[in-house]
């Protein structure tokens, strides 16, 4: 408890100096950034890069640098905002935890008056996402969804005509037929959750069925249907041994390694910087020899004949309640997530706008040729969020327990895990 007390203090310490700004009396604005590629260096590359060219007379942005993972980002942020942090004055937040931020009390109300700045050629996902108890309390910056990527020999060998929508079940025959992997993404981590909550949106339905709902009256929908069709395709995965040799401990990046490996490498479901990715992985740090062999398309159905639901992802810009520079924050965040912005920003980083006009421009399309461009924005058009929920954090941690290691995953493991999240909710389990 005394470690506890003393970073708070800390915390709060820091937050008085960064409150007072510059002798010069501009405002110094902190914002704290996920990791998206510009480097180690917060000081170079990605969001860093708009924190400068988004600096004024009137304010400047100096940046922080978040942890690696979702779960641990969101927990850096929760302690600041907890302990009434007054440099929380921009945050990078994956948008799963907005409804738990918002929900708290942690953030500033958007100003009425720039709603229609943020809202404004927003793709639907991401103003779902952006929302809470359908109030926009965050702005949209970018947003995500996966992808299947392919290769084109593998898939002609497989006899898959992948100008149509392909299914699970048929990537797993395929998979077998050639002897080559599916990268997914099943270690017990937030990505997980992503898989999950795709497999059971792509079957019809849903793990919360009633969002916003407290924890006395919260609907789950894992023990359905939808739920075991999720469960057998991972399970099937698991034992035809089609998810690569380590699938139990596969993340992106493990995923997108094993599809660099050409002796094996078949699918992939992941995020649009595997383009990028790909452009500087080969042994000149130019594009991998195999990169004409590269295809993308929609994701994976989950039912045949019924329209997949790709993941959405991304991050949206929140601003702390307890924050001392509100109305300079709201403004920077108004040029941060500006079009111009936002399409410097995708074809810097592999990170698809949320404003749907970029998508349409000529640089864009260039970073992502071959109808690449079109396609993420097609498919965010159909990604379906995350579970929204004030309990969030305990969903996807309890979800990601019970449905690991995959290899355990049966047709009981639905209901299993959806007890246990009740539990957990009503104080009778432990995570």
């Amino acid at each position: 408890m005394r470690r506890i007390a003393a970073g708070i203090a800390a915390a709060l310490a820091c937050s008085t100096l960064a409150a007072c700004g510059s002798s010069s009396g501009k405002a110094e604005l902190t914002w704290y950034i996920n990791p998206d590629g510009g480097g180690s260096d917060p000081n170079g590359g990605g969001q860093a890069q708009l924190a400068k060219e988004c600096s004024t007379d009137t304010y400047s942005i100096s940046v922080q640098l978040l942890p690696n993972s979702a779960s641990d980002q969101r927990t850096q942020l929760l302690r600041r905002l907890a302990a009434g942090d007054s440099s929380m004055d921009l945050m990078s937040v994956d948008p799963v935890y907005v409804p738990e931020f918002a929900e708290a009390g942690y953030l500033a109300p958007v100003p009425s008056d720039m709603e229609s700045t943020f809202t404004q050629d927003r793709v639907a996902s991401a103003l779902t996402a952006a929302k809470w108890n359908d109030k926009l309390v965050a702005v949209p910056f970018w947003a995500n969804t996966q992808l299947l990527w392919y290769r084109k020999s593998v898939a002609e060998k497989a006899g898959l005509d992948m100008s149509k929508p392909v299914t699970w079940d048929q990537l797993i025959a395929a998979a077998q037929k050639t002897n080559t992997d599916i990268g997914v993404q099943a270690m017990l981590y937030e990505g997980y959750t992503v898989w999950i909550n795709a497999l059971i949106a792509g079957a019809g339905g849903e793990i919360v069925k009633n969002p916003g709902a407290t924890y006395d009256d919260l609907e789950l929908g894992l023990d359905s249907d939808a739920g075991r069709k999720a469960a057998a395709i991972i399970a099937k995965i698991s034992q035809t041994k089609t998810g690569g040799p380590s699938m139990g401990s596969s993340d992106e990046t493990a995923a997108l390694n094993l599809f660099e490996n050409k002796s094996s490498s078949g699918f992939l479901v992941n995020w649009p910087y595997v383009y990028a990715a790909l452009q500087t992985a080969g042994a000149d740090g130019g594009p991998v020899d195999f990169m004409d062999d590269v295809g993308a398309t929609l994701y994976p159905q989950t039912v045949a004949g019924t329209e997949s639901a790709p993941p959405f992802g991304g991050i949206d810009l929140a601003v702390g309640a307890k924050s001392s520079h509100i109305d300079e924050a709201y403004q920077a965040a108004a040029c941060i997530t500006s079009a111009d912005h936002q399409a410097e920003y995708m074809i810097g980083t592999g990170n698809p706008a949320s404003d749907k006009t970029v998508f349409d421009r000529a640089e864009v399309k260039k970073a992502f040729p071959n109808g690449i461009a079109a396609l993420i924005r097609k498919s965010l058009d159909r990604a379906v969020p995350r579970p929204q929920s004030q309990y969030y954090g305990d969903i996807s941690t309890g979800l990601q327990q019970k449905f690991s290691p995959p290899s355990s995953v049966n047709q009981n493991t639905p209901a299993t895990a959806q007890k246990f999240l009740i539990d957990v909710l009503n104080g009778k389990a432990l995570l």
